[in-house]
């Protein structure tokens, strides 16, 4: 590939996932008991729907379901979804949802979350502690001109995914670190009908996704267990850095083929070059090789918009 064929469009976070160590007095909080009836009243009847409900001046709906964590009560809505229980430790496990992670920012949802669990008379009892973090990198990538034998990962495990004989993308790793490369259009497409990316990159065709999901074992070897902790890394460039270098430059790499044995010593491809630049911080304006159709740069709510 050129390396005039490729743009950055969009970087940040797309999942965040913590869990929530909080406790209330007597009379206050969640009545566990009476929202366990309505769950169990809905397990029961005919209707599969979740049901509506208002709590703490914020609209939820209540699933019929318990979660695979083990929490009984599931809440949820545009912006969040909240594992809870009365018993459990930690008592709650949020999920942040994606649009609202791109529309917001990660931390911004935290004090959100946060407010509204004071509001009903909870207060913590510990730091909450980070579960999995995702980075995304979305390019404009005209051309795919690597496969995922082009890739040296310290991961052992990887899975190609092909439509009509064409690559979709490459699956990197599971467990602690998990690197996804693949078709971000396609899979609005065929899966999570994500249209409103389309208005953040400025175009609804050729985006490749680069994403490293990451879960707290790694987190934590990085000192990132809190969102004081992530946010602090994201204002001083240099320490996080030091752990986004760790996935661009030692546990993953896109390099171009030779016929040299050592795959570690292929050259790295133009396009890894330009990630490596932007996860340690350098090149902060005009990424991109070349103009191509896309939105203006812009910043907002600490994702990053080219």
């Amino acid at each position: 590939m050129a390396d005039t064929a490729f743009k950055l469009l969009l970087d940040g976070h797309d999942t965040v996932e913590c869990c929530y160590y909080l406790q209330a007095p007597a009379g206050k909080g969640l009545d566990f008991e009476r929202l366990g009836a309505l769950r169990e009243a809905l397990r029961q009847g005919k209707s599969k729907d979740p049901r509506p409900i208002t709590l703490g001046g914020v609209e939820f709906l209540l699933q019929r379901y318990g979660s695979s964590r083990g929490f009984p009560l599931v809440l949820s809505n545009a912006d969040m979804s909240i594992e809870c229980g009365e018993f459990n430790d930690p008592s709650f496990y949020v999920i942040y949802r994606s649009e609202a992670l791109w529309r917001e920012s990660a931390f911004a949802l935290h004090e959100r979350f946060l407010d509204w669990a004071r509001s009903l008379g909870f207060v913590e009892y510990r730091p909450e502690t980070l579960s999995r973090v995702d980075w995304t990198f979305d390019y404009y990538l005209p051309e795919i001109d690597f496969d995922e034998d082009s890739l040296v990962s310290l991961s052992a495990k990887d899975t190609k995914h092909r439509k009509d004989r064409q690559a979709q993308g490459f699956d990197f790793g599971v467990g602690d670190v998990r690197l996804r490369m693949y078709d971000k259009v396609a899979e609005i497409a065929e899966a999570s009908l994500k249209v409103w990316f389309f208005d953040l990159w400025g175009r609804d065709t050729e985006v490749w996704r680069i994403e490293w999901q990451v879960r707290k074992e790694l987190l934590r070897r990085f000192g990132i267990r809190t969102y004081a902790d992530l946010q602090e890394r994201q204002e001083r460039q240099e320490r996080q850095g030091d752990f986004l270098r760790y996935l661009a430059h030692e546990h993953d790499t896109l390099r171009i083929k030779t016929e040299d044995t050592n795959r570690s010593r292929w050259p790295l491809h133009p396009l890894w070059i330009d990630l490596q630049d932007i996860a340690f911080g350098r090149c902060r304006r005009n990424r991109g090789k070349t103009e191509s159709p896309t939105a203006s740069g812009r910043s907002c709510h600490g994702a990053t918009y080219r």
